[in-house]
């Protein structure tokens, strides 16, 4: 039998491996500190989908800070990340990373203006949270535009600690959340 017969029902069932699964979304239409997603599902991997992101603060970018129990605490130390920028400004095009093997976050959007229209799209997934065995990790792809720029961000980020993460917060670098529609999702695997 070929190998991925099984996905097409031939050995009874059909599986729908990789099907994300939306398990909350919320729309930000007013000044917001936090959004938090405290039902994670039973998934391995989650997958955060950010559109029309206005922050308060000009260069700002969200960020994912991670909970242990239940989003009544989270963690804001001991974070790893590594990111690159592509960004075209006046018509000169730079390039552009960013690191850390100790901070308070895992950037997941590039940063977003104050004027009219700054706005950044993005996603990210995450990975392991729910497994108490492994370290939860990220990555992440955005852009954002100004007025004059056009910005490109990707990169991973890590909490090297082996627990179970089962609260995931959004917020701001800086300032708060202007607007946003943010979804989390699971994927599926069975």
């Amino acid at each position: 039998m070929p190998l991925g017969a099984s996905r097409f029902g031939l050995l009874g069932g059909v599986a729908d491996l990789g099907k994300l699964e939306l398990i909350e979304t919320q729309t930000i239409t007013s000044s917001t500190a936090n959004v938090d997603f405290t039902n994670l599902g039973n998934y391995n991997v989650h997958f955060i989908a950010q559109s029309n992101v206005d922050l308060a603060t000009d260069g700002a970018f969200t960020r994912v800070q991670l909970s242990s129990d239940g989003g009544s605490s989270f963690v804001t130390t001991g974070y790893h990340y590594a990111r690159q920028r592509n960004y075209i400004s006046g018509g000169t095009g730079f390039a552009q990373e960013g690191k850390s093997t100790n901070t308070s976050y895992v950037s997941i959007l590039g940063s977003s203006g104050t004027s009219a229209n700054e706005v950044g799209n993005g996603y990210a997934y995450l990975y392991n949270l729910l497994d108490s065995s492994k370290y939860s990790f990220s990555t992440f792809q955005a852009i954002s535009r100004s007025t004059v720029d056009l910005d490109s961000w990707f990169g991973s980020g890590v909490l090297p600690t082996a627990t179970t993460h089962n609260a995931i917060r959004v917020n701001a670098t800086s300032g708060n959340i202007e607007n946003m529609n943010i979804s989390l999702y699971g994927i599926a695997e069975s």
